[in-house]
């Protein structure tokens, strides 16, 4: 891209909305994976779908890489311009279109965040389910589908969906669903674009549904003497319709950094931290039988917390995982693997992968969202050594491979992006042509995240 097309696009955004500053072209040039940096050559700062709107349209003119950019909180590279162009960064598209309390609706630019949504959520009794972990942008959750520790009561991203507004690589401004709880009207295009990582357009505008706060709210801690018995207990509790709003399950490397972190003596072994949501008379039911459940599978202590500040300490932990182990690893960066199984397997695939880890002779742990099959490991290698990275790489391919091997999948939620492509035909072998010919029949001229997902030419 040359001076004259980035001086183009000034005629699109005004000139505080687009820079070649070097500092902010190195931040968006990675986000938080291993994966290698390479910087864009101009950032830009749309604030409507107008302007994304021009914007693409001269891209796709010129045939300019775009990029979309949330908060670079992804882990698979997404957000890495691998071939140049522009990044374009949503974050000043932040508004809260509307509120629609009566109908459990609300509409979102993509640059509102998890914790910005969650705050204006709670002055109505309201509240939006899906936890990545990180304070992501609803953008960037929408572009991959994200989930987290709160998926096996209320779903996933796609899941709370109901419209999105997306303009395309040739400057069309559309709308793939509307206000319904449900339509059966035409292909579904919301899903479509959703989990699509920016290769077939930029969302500009996401329609969520939301919920009401619960009325009562119960944490527990359970621990056990093998990770088959908790998971095996899981089953169980799912098998049995109680409505578990979390269930995640913390291997012993990592209750030990848990340990360290708050300053806890939580008993090294398997751990399931869980959670409850509904009323009191039917959450101490459901507690009362997910006891009873945990006592048959060989729980060997369970501590039940309901008061709030209690409830966050435990939580604090299992959220902070990732902090414990990048701040007893000086000098190493964090890998984490994502792969998911279904949930009979999943107790032997977390073994195997804990077996697989100490092979590679790699610190780390392994954590799960137990309740949908979907397990992560924690890795901390050396960037510049290139036996660590190729051993990590391994590390990452063996559970993989496992875990197709079982039917299940190379990403649960944090996407394909640069790391996962490479499995994309084992996974889903012809079906990857279909997805190509959507690449191409509606990004022709490859301008939309180049190199992530689909490759055409």
């Amino acid at each position: 891209m040359n001076t004259e097309t980035i001086e183009r696009f000034r005629k699109f955004v005004p000139e505080h909305r687009i820079t070649t500053n070097e500092t902010i072209r190195e931040h968006h040039s990675k986000d938080e994976s291993h994966h290698t940096a390479h910087l864009p050559e101009a950032v830009l700062f749309p604030t409507s779908p107008e302007e994304v709107s021009d914007i693409l349209s001269y891209a796709n003119e010129t045939k300019t890489p775009v990029t979309p950019f949330g908060l670079g909180s992804g882990l698979e590279g997404h957000v890495v311009p691998s071939s140049g162009g522009i990044s374009l960064d949503f974050s000043e598209m932040k508004d809260i279109v509307e509120m629609r309390e009566e109908d459990l609706v609300v509409r979102v630019q993509p640059g509102v965040t998890r914790s910005m949504l969650d705050k204006a959520l709670k002055k109505h009794g309201l509240f939006f389910p899906v936890d990545p972990g990180a304070d992501a942008t609803i953008g960037g959750m929408t572009a991959t589908n994200a989930s987290g520790t709160t998926t096996v009561k209320y779903g996933v991203m796609k899941d709370q969906i109901l419209d999105l507004e997306v303009v395309t690589p040739n400057g069309d401004i559309m709308h793939t669903g509307n206000l319904a709880k449900k339509s059966s009207s035409g292909y579904n295009l919301t899903d479509l674009y959703t989990g699509s990582e920016g290769t077939l357009g930029c969302i500009t505008e996401i329609t969520l549904k939301v919920y009401g706060i619960p009325e009562h709210i119960t944490a527990a801690r359970a621990t056990f003497s093998s990770i088959t018995d908790a998971v095996d207990a899981v089953t169980t509790i799912i098998q049995a319709g109680i409505p578990i709003a979390r269930v995640e399950l913390v291997d012993e490397t990592s209750i030990q950094q848990v340990n360290k972190l708050m300053e806890t003596d939580y008993k090294v072994s398997p751990t399931l931290f869980l959670e409850f949501h509904g009323n009191e008379a039917g959450l101490n039911q459901d507690v009362a039988f997910t006891e009873d459940i945990l006592q048959d599978h060989g729980c060997t202590e369970v501590t039940f917390e309901k008061d709030n500040q209690a409830r966050a300490k435990l939580w604090e932990g299992r959220h902070n995982l990732a902090y414990t182990y990048t701040h007893d690893y000086p000098g190493r960066s964090m890998m984490i693997t994502d792969v998911c199984v279904p949930i009979s397997s999943l107790a032997e695939a977390i073994i195997f992968g804990r077996e697989q880890l100490e092979k590679q002779g790699l610190p780390g742990g392994i954590v799960g969202h137990a309740g949908d099959g979907n397990y992560h490991a924690l890795m901390m290698i050396d960037k510049t050594d290139e036996e660590e990275i190729r051993k990590a790489e391994n590390f990452n391919q063996t559970i993989v491979e496992h875990a197709l091997k079982r039917g299940g999948t190379c990403t649960g939620e944090h996407g394909v992006g640069i790391g996962k492509k490479k499995y994309l035909e084992a996974e889903h072998g012809s079906a990857l042509d279909i997805m190509n010919t959507i690449k191409r029949t509606l990004d022709p001229n490859n301008i939309m995240n180049p190199g992530k997902f689909i490759d055409i030419e």
